[in-house]
């Protein structure tokens, strides 16, 4: 499973969550961030799914490091 499945699935179990907000921002950055790359669609959307990936596996870890360190305090 992909983080971005994995991070879908984690704001679809929530009804109403600002974390919402963060999907289609995530998607404009990395789509606006490939077209300064590429001037070609193929490249664009391959750098703009790459850039989603990462964007969303980082919130996930840093999210995970957060729930794990609550736990301590």
């Amino acid at each position: 499973m992909t983080p971005l499945i994995a991070s879908l699935f984690l704001l679809g179990s929530l009804p109403y969550n600002q974390l919402w907000y963060a999907v289609p921002l995530i998607a404009a950055i990395s789509l606006v961030y490939g077209a300064t790359r590429d001037e070609q669609m193929g490249p664009i959307l391959t750098h703009a799914y790459r850039s989603v990936v990462m964007v969303a596996g980082f919130l996930l870890t840093m999210f995970g490091v957060l729930w794990i360190v609550s736990w301590f305090v």
